[in-house]
């Protein structure tokens, strides 16, 4: 175990700044606080948080990471609280411990790959400071080193099996591959203990019968870097078992048909040489097809750059071999712990990763600790969310979602049946944005279906996608019937009566599929009856197959030519009294819209050519027009009586009332209202928010 001064003295070398204070007194409270605590070991439990602190001195991280470290497990073990580290060593220092005991006490789903997945997406979500993570990762790498000490072996596996699901792939995301290749060898070394001891027993028994051969291959690479001019630090190492086990099982394949178990690792000055070097390798030995990857064009999403080639070596021995720079290697070896190392203030210009790169220049130019941690939030996961299922599943979702999300995100089924939503145990609207960590309790009714309404408030494609293919059946089936009604109404007039073939007879004149298509054709208006009878029996509709007669109104726009016929737009509903412009679309008359119209604005976004805008303002007759509002009540007695009277007292009419949607809790209602004007529609919408009754009320 490190002793105090051992500790104190690692920081002072590499950040002759660091608060020595603070260190010190870190040092003497954790050995206090955990006073006879012992380990399986048989260890005092003070020399766990002690041997974490000097792990991350390795990684040369800041002097409040590696009091974190001394202190994080005081708040769980011991009588420490939150309080007492704010109050003895700086909120900075109690937030890094606070947020490595939530960390913690995360109870790791390890079930399936995905729970295990998700569950490290959870750990870099939920982390605000990168620093949580790190002290987290050195904790847990440090337990597997003294696994062994665990009687239980069950409790061993269980452990094991946690850090190769969950801690190794971590560290593997964030870069940190030193941290990942010793925890998969630790981890494998009790999870697969035979497969262990034969992969390490053959690597000693290549060892032994290849004499030096590893080092005379990296002396042989660097004696032919440094003829051609590239100043080159080629080392080799044959691959940790882990590795070489799982390649073994991947292609099915014993450890004597395993050509590749040597790597090579050349450490060049510049992003020039690295490729200068490899053009050097392969003109010497031939390389191995498909074996070549430049992850410095490409870096990894983690931000690890090298390039990787195989080449057939002497004795057609396949060695792998990887290049890269100095900073490439820190990076790689640590991740982002790399960046917080204080090597002489360098900061790399040439990251992939814009959020690294903010946080190596703020460590540069941070004026204080509380600017430097603003600035190291955890971005990677930053548009997720992740909420549990009430069995405890993880759910992800994008910043944003809804109940509906959750439930299509569960399966299909749950979601077109959802009717409400329970987030933490309280009953909240279909409408809801979750928030991370949220637990979600889906309401469902199997009378249930899908709601037009749910399409403004989902976010997520699959979600988005189900509700659109549900409403589009439901408008087929809608129209196909409403269409056969208006068709029997079309037969029904014609002079005579028709025989069998006459459908179609008058589909073929029609240009159109099937009998569906017409009915839907009929329904939706884009066929006049006279067409139709025209088709069906050829002279029947006479004179009538006129156009329509333009509307006449009682509201005049200002703008227009005179008589012109115009209609004001459904979708926006403008009222007298907001800004409006006039569209005029080919083979078409001149829709009012009110000027935030979507579809306005939808237009402008796609260019379309075809569209032609009008300057138009309401003329003198504008007194009066029909609004929409979508007003969103309580499922109480009462709650549309309220509604009522409160646009009764507005002295303002109610044309027609639809309910949209419905729940246990809330129903939405769409209202069409007859305003003067938009100030009176405002002020209704005012009264209407302000009404116990009513949940949310807006312009539809």
């Amino acid at each position: 175990m490190l002793r105090q001064y051992e500790l104190v003295d690692r920081v002072l070398d590499y950040d002759p700044d660091a608060d020595e204070a603070l260190l010190n007194r870190a040092y003497v409270f954790s050995m206090q606080a955990h006073g006879s605590q012992k380990r399986a070991s048989g260890d005092p439990y003070f020399s766990h948080p002690i041997e974490v602190a000097g792990i991350l001195t390795d990684l040369r991280l800041d002097a409040e990471t590696i009091a974190t470290a001394i202190l994080h497990d005081t708040i769980e073990d011991t009588l420490t609280t939150p309080e007492e580290i704010a109050r003895l060593f700086g909120d900075s220092v109690a937030r890094l411990v606070d947020g490595v005991t939530k960390l913690s006490k995360i109870e790791a789903q390890t079930e399936s790959e995905r729970a295990a997945e998700n569950l490290r997406k959870f750990l870099l979500a939920m982390s605000d400071d990168i620093r949580v993570l790190l002290v987290k990762l050195a904790d847990r790498l440090h337990n597997m080193r003294t696994l062994h000490h665990i009687a239980n072996p069950e409790k061993r596996r269980r452990i094991a099996k946690e850090t190769m699901d969950i801690y190794a792939p971590l560290a593997e995301r964030i870069g940190m591959y030193e941290f990942m290749k010793e925890m998969q060898s630790l981890a494998f070394e009790q999870l697969e203990p035979e497969a262990y001891e034969s992969v390490t027993r053959r690597l000693e028994q290549l060892k032994d019968g290849g004499g030096n051969k590893i080092a005379k291959i990296a002396s042989g690479l660097n004696l032919l870097l440094g003829r051609a001019g590239v100043d080159a630090d080629v080392s080799g190492r044959e691959k940790h078992p882990y590795s070489i086990w799982r390649k073994m099982a991947e292609r099915h394949i014993s450890f004597e048909q395993l050509s590749d178990v040597m790597a090579f690792r050349a450490i060049v000055p510049t992003v020039q040489d690295c490729y200068r070097a490899l053009g050097i390798i392969h003109r010497r030995w031939p390389m191995v097809p498909g074996r070549f990857k430049d992850y410095i064009s490409t870096p990894k999403r983690n931000g690890y750059r090298s390039l990787h080639t195989s080449v057939i070596h002497a004795d057609n021995a396949r060695i792998e071999i990887q290049i890269r720079t100095a900073d490439m290697h820190a990076e790689a070896e640590f991740g982002l712990a790399a960046h917080w190392a204080y090597k002489e203030n360098k900061v790399r210009a040439d990251t992939q990763h814009s959020w690294i790169a903010d946080l190596v220049e703020i460590l540069d130019t941070a004026g204080s600790p509380e600017e430097l941690l603003e600035h190291t939030r955890m971005a990677m996961y930053q548009d997720r969310i992740f909420a549990f299922t009430p069995k405890g599943e993880l759910i992800q979702l994008p910043k944003g979602a809804t109940p509906i999300d959750f439930a299509y995100a569960v399966h299909t089924d749950l979601g077109e049946q959802s009717v409400g939503a329970k987030i933490n145990g309280r009953v909240m609207p279909l409408s809801t944005v979750i928030e991370n960590g949220d637990q979600v309790q889906i309401l469902r009714s199997k009378g249930q279906t899908p709601q037009a309404a749910w399409l403004n408030f989902a976010t997520t494609g699959k979600a988005l996608a189900a509700i659109r293919r549900h409403l589009r059946h439901k408008e087929r089936v809608e129209l196909t019937a409403l269409g056969r009604k208006l068709y029997d109404d079309i037969v029904h007039r014609l002079p005579a009566v028709i025989g069998t073939d006459a459908m179609n007879h008058a589909l073929q004149r029609l240009g159109l599929v099937d009998e569906a298509q017409l009915m839907m054709a009929i329904a939706r208006r884009t066929l006049s009856d006279a067409t139709v009878m025209e088709a069906l029996m050829p002279g029947s509709a006479g004179a009538d197959v006129a156009g329509t007669v333009p509307q006449s109104h009682a509201i005049s726009i200002r703008g227009l030519t005179p008589g012109v016929a115009f209609d004001l737009a459904e979708c926006c509903h403008p009222v007298p009294g907001e800004r409006i412009v006039g569209l005029r679309r080919p083979d078409a008359g001149i829709e009012v819209h009110a000027i935030d119209c979507a579809v306005l604005a939808e237009l402008a976004e796609r260019g379309d050519d075809e569209a032609d805008w009008v300057d138009v303002d309401w003329g003198d007759k504008a007194d009066g027009a029909v609004a929409r509002i979508a007003v969103q009540v309580k499922n109480e007695p009462g709650s549309l009586g309220v509604v009522s009277s409160i646009i009764g007292a507005h002295k303002i009419n109610i044309i027609a009332l639809r309910l949209d949607t419905r729940d246990t809790q809330f129903h939405t209602n769409m209202i069409d209202l007859e305003v003067h004007d938009i100030h009176q529609l405002m002020r209704l919408i005012a009264a209407l928010r302000a009404a116990d009754a009513v949940n949310s009320a807006e312009r539809a």
